[in-house]
């Protein structure tokens, strides 16, 4: 087992991103000391990660020293952003040779919220091809590695996010998810992972341009308050319309949540063992903490997987056919993974299905969301199975395998992106190898703040592991 991490005695330390903001507006250290810091443990771990997808140091150290940032909560904290979101200066890859390397002349509008928080955009990490799969490996460069083991995946598709956190290079990074690409390598890398809920944070510009907008904007961090700092930024930035205002949550609240347990994959089968040991597990917390907890089925039909698959399907193919317009110019089909194309060309086969899928997709959502006319909160894993070895989920592997194997894997996760609800992974469980086991907390449209008040009580209760013990 080759664990990877780069906590030093600099002046980073073991802080979070908070407390890094706390020491340079206190004048501990400077923001221009905190990016050389992070950098130095960028350099120290990202050969055997593999994370970095775009080195913009020049202009985060020139940020840093001219001290140019909002004055948000995470001001002058190192970051990066992952590669599929627009960034002046910064070429908009999407973890695909497909897409010329040329960079972005602006920002989009999530990026400008992300940076009013202050955080200082050092760079950009990886994902695999577009973000259509849930490990970060590629067919043409290394795969992006877990730093608890660096023979297992990072997760995806916000892996290089998670794996930089997780080895303390950086406090919090920028992850997206789509179908879980903010929670699955949060709880692969031992992380918080809040995907908040649709339009709660700004749309990113591949989501606006989609049927049904399953994407939406966050981050990865190793406490709750990160998270719950980062979200009452963007609120404050620009304020969600149509749901309940959300400022800083600061700690539990002490409510009896009712919370509806999910132990059964969607997919049918069984949780492996350890994953099903940890779920129970933290059933016994929350029954101890007084809360109330019933177990349910998910309340969605079995053809939902089909559906989001064939959904899943769609977006490969339009990449695939319409990449020029979509993407770049410049975009080159020829050069699309094996994994991509095959999504693609399995689109072909069930293309006439599209009306269908989505009207199904919708009615799902009306499905899961009626679970909270009864339950404040849903408890499942955050996965089917703990993290797998690299190469399980090979993008040049046998196309059908592969896609069965995702299908097992990310099996509880997509029903918030089509509902635009929200979901946290918090790590509150290892293997008996030491790997993080993420538990997944999801509410209706508009209360992050349950989640995280729940998270709070739940870190409390039961400290996150950290890498560097």
């Amino acid at each position: 087992m080759t664990k990877v991490h780069a906590f030093t005695g600099d002046c980073l330390g073991e802080l979070d991103a908070v407390g890094v903001a706390t020491a340079i507006r206190t004048g501990e250290f400077s923001a221009e000391e905190a990016a050389l810091a992070a950098l130095a443990r960028i350099d120290a771990v990202e050969p055997q990660l593999n994370a970095v997808a775009f080195d913009d140091r020049e202009h985060g150290l020139a940020r840093a020293a001219a001290g140019d940032f909002p004055d948000g909560s995470l001001r002058g904290v190192p970051s990066m952003i992952k590669n599929n979101t627009i960034v002046d200066g910064i070429p908009t890859m999407h973890g695909s040779a497909a897409v010329p390397p040329t960079p972005a002349t602006t920002n989009e509008k999530f990026t400008d919220q992300l940076l009013a928080s202050g955080v200082n955009i050092l760079g950009a990490t990886t994902l695999p091809a577009f973000g259509l799969t849930a490990t970060t490996e590629f067919v043409d460069r290394p795969p992006t590695r877990n730093p608890w083991n660096t023979e297992y995946s990072a997760g995806a598709s916000s892996g290089g996010a998670a794996a930089l956190v997780a080895a303390g290079a950086l406090p919090i990074a920028h992850a997206n998810d789509g179908g879980g690409s903010i929670r699955i390598p949060a709880a692969a890398c031992g992380l918080v992972g809040l995907k908040p809920s649709r339009d709660r944070v700004l749309a990113s510009a591949e989501g606006e341009s989609l049927p049904i907008d399953l994407i939406s904007n966050g981050v990865v961090s190793r406490s709750v308050r990160d998270t719950a700092h980062f979200i009452a930024d963007t609120q404050r930035y620009a304020p969600a319309k149509g749901m309940p205002d959300l400022g800083l949550v600061e700690g539990p609240s002490g409510r009896r949540l009712r919370i509806a347990l999910i132990a059964e994959p969607i997919t049918g089968g069984l949780l492996d063992p350890e994953t099903s040991v940890a779920l129970e597990a933290v059933a016994e917390v929350l029954a101890a903490q007084g809360h109330m907890i019933d177990r349910v089925p998910l309340p969605v039909e079995r053809s939902y997987v089909r559906q989001f698959t064939d959904y899943w399907s769609l977006l490969a193919f339009s990449l695939d056919h319409f990449g020029k317009r979509l993407i770049d110019k410049g975009f080159d089909r020829s050069k699309l993974d094996p994994f991509t194309v095959g999504l693609s060309k399995q689109f072909l086969r069930r293309f006439w299905a599209t009306p269908g899928v989505l009207l199904g997709l919708r009615k799902s959502t009306k499905q899961f969301r009626a679970l909270f006319d009864q339950f404040d909160v849903v408890y499942s894993p955050t996965l089917g199975h703990t993290t797998p070895k690299i190469g399980f989920l090979d993008p040049g592997g046998d196309f059908d395998e592969v896609f069965e194997r995702l299908v097992q894997y990310v099996t509880f996760t997509p029903a918030n992106n089509t509902s635009g609800t929200p979901a946290i992974s918090l790590p509150l469980a290892q293997t008996k190898d030491g790997l993080p086991i993420g538990l997944h907390f999801a509410a209706d449209v508009g209360q992050e703040q349950t989640l995280l008040e729940l998270a709070y009580q739940l870190e409390a209760e039961r400290p996150f592991a950290r890498i560097q013990d």
